[in-house]
């Protein structure tokens, strides 16, 4: 008997034994639209309750779809089809056959053949829903009864397609919505699965393991402490597991959020990948911290309320143009963090479903030792610090009580580990201090009178009392100062032409210091290097220099020493100046970080103490 799906399998086998390889479509190529109607779409849709889109815009919804990349991007921020759903199931349709994926990857026919193989006989309640949505049910969103049971049908056969997919909190999101403008069950399918089996550079549109979720939950909270300083320390001070609340932000994006604003972003999340549903978690934060007016007792409930009910506080378009307003790094940047991320979450043995011990909790209050901080104000310090160092203890590598006031055994100790924290203590009793990236080690790349620039942007000086305040690189805090750099085609470093030179000044301290300042006279050839991939083995791959373009080489002055001293930051002056007796010191204002002087401008040392990552 000839039925309708066996015409329909034998018509797409056929488009199958014909269809040309998949190309990546750059913003500049032109696209090949398909003209198909979509009429038939919305059989899975309750229209009662699909949402009614009354926002102006400033001009006229297109008729069609346009054949820029660019143009169609510029639509979906605008929401031009948001009020035509045969325009942006059109669209959706486009957009997805043109994802570059993986070969072999199942498509409408493979969903015909698995659906008829697993529920010809038996009904879809005779089938637990797959694993990895952890027993959690999927969203309903706007369909109707027919619809929620087609979402649990694509679900079970994506789980029989990608048996390797353990841990998915956002795909039951993603294939509901997509059902919303599918014609049918198997068009579903085969767009969730091309999304699934996305191989474009530094692009991921589905987290498939438990592992790859806390990654990006990691991602998430390192970007929190750069772009939403005021919100990442609300939660870190009034909860006692912020990674808990930090592991919730997929969430408000494909769960807390209402219908009208998650399926404007899914328009540009299907064109642009994860990084705006970064930006759009980002705006979501800094408006509950500019919101939030008193003392919260259960932050983590508050923010779900909050965004459940953000239609009070914006507007869709409102929100999306926050978004984009924070500047964020490229895809690759936030890609090589993930990874970075990944792999510190290898190491320590959370690869599969657990808790994560938070950041500030590796700070054991009964055991920590310290002769300059508190237990405390280190379990500050140690949240400040990029989330996948954050995972393990504090271990102490140097200290000037026990080891002595001697640069060379400050080396031999600090030498073979990255990142470390140095602190200070001064005869003032005030504390300061930094986050060094970078191995000690890597000071040896130059020798002689010469100093060595080298670290990465991920570095930071900060003070601690009387105040507690941190300094990111400059290019963190404006990030209009640089745009990314082009993929160099060798990975030999970049070199800086002002290195810094052992000079001496009336203006500091009599014994020798280093220099960093661009009016420096240069007498000898020197570099300030930055390690390229080939010796980066441990050095952090997130906000490395040479991905950027900097307007002045005193942009990334990080750290820098030899026999003479140390130094931290520069341009114009040092953050911290550090002489070879570790006895005497300077701190004043750098262009790399934009810092004030972190305590008394000239002082003494009275205590100086190095920590690094237990596992480093």
């Amino acid at each position: 008997r000839i039925t309708r799906d066996s015409l329909a399998l034998e018509r797409t086998t056929l488009a199958m034994s014909c269809e040309p390889p998949v190309l990546i479509i750059s913003e500049d190529d032109v696209w090949e639209i398909d003209s198909t109607t979509y009429a038939d779409c919305g059989h899975f849709v309750d229209w009662d309750q699909f949402p009614s889109f009354t926002e102006e815009r400033r001009s006229p919804s297109p008729q069609e779809l346009p054949h820029s990349h660019k143009e169609l991007k510029r639509m979906a921020r605008e929401g031009h089809w948001a009020k035509r759903k045969n325009l942006r199931a059109e669209a959706y349709n486009n957009i997805i056959k043109n994802i570059g994926c993986r070969s072999g990857t199942p498509d409408a026919s493979v969903y015909h053949d698995v659906s008829e193989r697993l529920f010809g006989r038996r009904g879809i309640q005779d089938h637990p829903l797959p694993d990895f949505l952890d027993g959690c049910l999927p969203p309903a969103y706007c369909l109707n009864a027919r619809g929620e049971t087609a979402v649990k049908k694509v679900l079970i056969c994506i789980g029989n397609q990608y048996p390797d997919i353990t841990y998915s909190p956002s795909l039951p999101s993603v294939v509901a919505l997509l059902l919303h403008f599918s014609e049918d069950e198997a068009e579903c399918f085969e767009s969730a699965c091309r999304l699934i089996s996305c191989i474009e550079n530094h692009k991921c549109y589905v987290d498939q393991s438990f592992l790859a979720y806390e990654a990006s939950c990691m991602t998430f909270g390192d970007l929190a402490k750069k772009y939403c300083q005021a919100g990442h320390k609300l939660i870190t001070t009034s909860c006692e597991n912020s990674s808990e609340i930090f592991s919730d932000w997929i969430m408000w994006i494909f769960g807390d959020l209402p219908f009208e604003y998650t399926i404007r972003i899914f328009d540009i999340f299907l064109l642009e990948g994860n990084k705006v549903l970064y930006r759009v978690a980002l705006a979501l934060l800094k408006h509950y911290r500019s919101h939030v007016d008193h003392e919260v007792t259960d932050v983590r409930t508050d923010i779900q309320d909050f965004v459940k009910n953000i239609s009070h506080h914006l507007s869709v378009q409102k929100l999306l143009e926050k978004a984009f307003s924070i500047r964020l790094f490229s895809h690759k940047e936030i890609w090589l963090l993930q990874l970075a991320n990944r792999k510190a979450l290898s190491q320590r043995g959370i690869t599969v479903m657990q808790p994560r011990q938070p950041a500030h909790m590796a700070i054991n209050l009964l055991e920590f030792n310290s002769v300059i901080v508190t237990a405390q104000e280190m379990r500050v310090i140690w949240s400040w610090i990029p989330e996948r160092f954050s995972l393990y203890p504090p271990v102490l590598l140097f200290s000037t009580m026990e080891h002595g006031y001697s640069l060379q055994r400050f080396y031999t100790h600090c030498e073979g580990f990255e990142p470390t924290v140095l602190l200070i203590k001064t005869t003032g009793e005030e504390v300061c201090g930094s986050f060094l990236s970078s191995d000690w080690n890597e000071r040896r790349k130059c020798s002689g009178q010469v100093a060595t620039y080298f670290g990465t942007g991920e570095c930071f000086v900060f003070s601690v009392r009387p105040e507690m305040e941190r300094h990111e690189w400059v290019v963190v805090k404006k990030p209009e100062l640089v745009k990314s750099a082009p993929p160099s085609p060798c990975s030999r470093p970049r070199s800086y032409s002002n290195g810094s030179r052992v000079s001496t000044s009336p203006l500091r301290p009599s014994t020798p210091t280093l220099s960093s300042a661009p009016s420096s006279p240069s007498l000898f050839p020197n570099y300030l290097t930055v390690p390229g991939d080939g010796s980066c083995g441990r050095l952090s791959p997130f906000l490395s220099v040479r991905h950027f373009q900097l307007p002045t080489k005193t942009a990334s002055m990080f750290m820098s020493g030899n026999n003479s001293g140390i130094i931290i930051g520069g341009g114009g002056g040092q953050a911290l100046n550090i002489d070879a007796d570790l006895n005497i010191g300077r701190t004043e204002h750098c262009e790399t970080f934009d810092n004030p002087p972190l305590c008394e401008e000239n002082f003494h040392i009275q205590h100086l103490e190095v920590w690094g990552c237990q596992n480093s």
